[in-house]
């Protein structure tokens, strides 16, 4: 099937884009010696997976049914971090598991025997109480208040014994400067500990495969917890896996005017793309301007009850007309796997755009799909 022929609305993943970072992380491994695996809440189309593990490590779950999706799918490292784990899971986690992350000592305490016992590893999230975001707490894991990670005040070094490593996450679609900043803060708070470790995970939020990103500064940092320490390194990218490789296809639906022209689209910002809403930001429309640049002004939204489901203005070099497919960018991250039956929203169809340009629709959804959910 070719690109113009799918059904809509549909997310589009390209195979070639995709493989394009994949490369780009591949060689950061290959030059540091670091490993770095897939987090799989921004993206987890499995069909793609042995394509991935062609490139990385493993997988990073944040609890059972992802740590049983890499596991299945990639069958490579795979590790695990949850807030707290559920007693009646634990045991399934760690047979799947190769590295098991705690967010507190009570819950490594919980659990120690079970994980070392089954020869897996234990690692402690921490938090060095260092934001380098400016605004959305929401995504701020080191805001005041978080649930994530210990805080030097609660740290326990005699608490330490069965722990082979350390986890932070504290960064959202950031540059290496931001890390390089974070790790300060680290070795200020933890430094005089990390020599007794075996690993350091970097988590998650490094916008590596971004055109600005500055990837020596990143090798720098890398590095520097290998040769001050020596610690194997880990990171978890989920958004600079798949960062600008796919697409949200799309049908107007009708158009209004109510102080401004309107276009209704088959797709939802809110079922389809909650980042738009819950960020916010504006994401990229193929053949669009920013408002008033181009003739045609829009404000683009769903079909859903709610009065803030738009994604956003966009300007057009001809009016939009019922029927017109419009073209998302950077919808791979963060879509499939948040999206929602809201209003009896029909899910977007998933496809593959392979490297020939043909287009492979790997599956769509129905009404069962919907009323699954319920009961």
């Amino acid at each position: 099937m070719r690109f113009e022929e799918l059904p809509t609305p549909c997310y589009v993943v390209d195979e070639a884009l995709l493989e394009k970072n994949l490369r780009i992380l591949s060689g950061v491994m290959e030059r540091t010696g670091a490993k770095i695996i897939l987090a799989q809440k921004a993206f987890s189309m499995y069909t793609l997976y042995p394509l991935i593990g062609e490139y990385l490590s493993g997988t990073a779950a944040s609890g059972l049914y992802e740590a049983r999706l890499g596991h299945e799918e990639m069958g490579k490292e795979n590790h695990v971090f949850s807030p707290a784990y559920r007693e009646d899971q634990i045991d399934e986690i760690i047979r799947l598991c190769d590295h098991i992350i705690f967010n507190s000592f009570s819950q490594v305490e919980r659990y120690r025997d079970k994980v070392l016992a089954a020869g897996k590893k234990i690692g402690l999230r921490i938090n060095p109480e260092c934001s380098t975001q400016v605004g959305h707490d929401i995504y701020n894991p080191c805001a005041v208040g978080s649930r994530f990670g210990v805080t030097i005040e609660h740290f326990r070094p005699e608490q330490l014994d069965g722990i082979s490593g350390l986890h932070f996450h504290t960064l959202c679609q950031q540059n290496s400067d931001d890390l390089a900043v974070t790790l300060d803060a680290i070795e200020e708070k933890f430094g005089p500990w990390l020599s007794q470790l075996e690993w350091i995970n970097f988590g998650g939020g490094h916008h590596i495969t971004r055109e600005d990103y500055d990837i020596p500064l990143l090798e720098q940092c890398i590095k520097r917890m290998q040769d001050k320490y020596g610690l194997q390194v880990y990171l978890e990218p989920g958004e600079a896996v798949a960062l600008n490789a796919g697409y949200l296809v799309t049908t107007v639906l009708d158009t209004m005017q109510n102080g401004m022209d309107i276009a209704i689209l088959d797709t939802s910002a809110s079922c389809h793309m909650p980042d738009v809403l819950e960020m916010p930001y504006r994401p990229p429309l193929l053949g669009s301007g920013e408002p008033g640049e181009k003739p045609y002004t829009y404000r683009l939204g769903g079909p859903t009850c709610l009065s803030g489901d738009t994604i956003g203005d966009y300007s057009f070099d001809q009016p939009l007309k019922n029927g017109d497919r419009l073209v998302f960018g950077d919808m791979a991250i963060y879509s499939m796997v948040k999206n929602t039956t809201f209003n009896g929203m029909p899910l977007p169809a998933l496809v593959v755009q392979h490297k020939d340009g043909d287009c492979e629709v790997l599956h769509e959804f129905g009404y069962e799909d919907f009323k699954m959910r319920l009961a």
